[in-house]
């Protein structure tokens, strides 16, 4: 029944998103709420972080801010998710001509979708996609991924207010001293996954970029990571050299399925396969993974996944 309900939420969000035929829609409606004339290099990202309620994480011209869902107690196959796994909800904040592009990916409870969905556009906000990430999940958890063009304190103050409308915690917590260990092989996982993975509370994230660029309404999505463009693989250890893993492969049509059948060959389940945007090139779908096993077996099962991709190694 839960994955029932999951495809039900999937299929409204995308017909809500189209409004239900083929015809074209002009987002130009949902962006007249932010129309500015400030230049993108006069932001006060002081104030955005004041609306925010936190700091940011800077890489390039990007400003990303993390919404993790630490008031949440989520538990799968006997795990208990840390935040940075898979309740790690963010909104980046991209210039854009005179003012800036937001994305974002927000994590919500069930009954927090329609609440957070009718705050949000009527804010202005695009909703792009709602669906789930995870299977088994309790309590089950959902994804709304967001979208806005405009005046950026007027858009951080449409997410603040939409968050609002759910548990989610507005004011930022105090980082954890000292920080979880890792107790993994991370030298060997970067070895075998080809990148340099993080640790982030308690969790060892990887990014792995693609090849190609990637465009959302003719605007490049770079840097790719804090944008949510590339693939994301999370390691958290379970003890005695395991893992729970989870992420997202971002893929080309013609990856899709080559990648479900090298996870699947090597035991990694596939959770969910979904786009997280309206507009991008080249088209993109997202895949969602779990499993608990040893890492580094984890690892070799990812590779394999990833060589069907055309991404970046090393």
């Amino acid at each position: 029944m839960r994955h029932t309900i999951s495809a039900l939420i999937g299929v409204g969000a995308c017909l809500f998103a189209t409004g239900g035929s083929a015809q074209k829609i002009d987002w130009q409606v949902f962006a007249e709420p932010f129309v500015s004339s400030a230049h993108a290099q006069a932001i006060d990202w002081q104030k955005v972080d004041d609306t925010l309620g936190r700091k940011p994480a800077v890489t390039g011209d990007v400003h990303r801010y993390g919404f993790p869902r630490s008031d949440l107690t989520v538990t799968l196959d006997g795990i208990t998710i840390k935040p940075a796994l898979a309740l790690g909800g963010w909104v980046a904040f991209k210039p854009m001509h005179d003012d800036v592009m937001a994305m974002g990916d927000l994590v919500l409870l069930e009954s927090e979708i329609n609440p957070v969905m009718l705050k949000m556009i009527g804010s202005g906000l695009q909703i792009t996609a709602v669906h789930n990430h995870l299977l088994g999940a309790s309590p089950a958890t959902f994804y709304m991924h967001v979208a806005g063009h405009g005046d950026p304190v007027k858009i951080a103050a449409a997410i603040r207010d939409g968050l609002a409308e759910s548990k989610t915690p507005l004011k930022a917590a105090a980082p954890a001293a000292p920080p979880p260990t890792i107790d993994l092989d991370t030298e060997q996982l970067d070895q075998i996954i080809g990148v340099k993975g993080q640790a982030n509370g308690g969790v060892y994230q990887f990014n792995v970029p693609r090849r190609d660029p990637i465009t959302e309404q003719g605007m490049a999505l770079s840097p790719v990571g804090p944008m949510g463009v590339a693939i994301g693989i999370n390691f958290q250890p379970t003890g005695g050299g395991k893992a729970a893993i989870t992420g997202d492969f971002v893929l080309t049509n013609d990856e899709v399925n080559p990648v479900i059948m090298a996870l699947r060959t090597h035991g990694i389940d596939v959770t969910a396969l979904h786009s997280h945007m309206l507009n991008e090139q080249p088209r993109l779908f997202f895949m969602h993974f779990w499993a608990n096993d040893d890492a580094v077996k984890l690892a070799k099962g990812l590779r394999a996944a990833l060589d069907k991709t055309a991404t970046t190694k090393g």
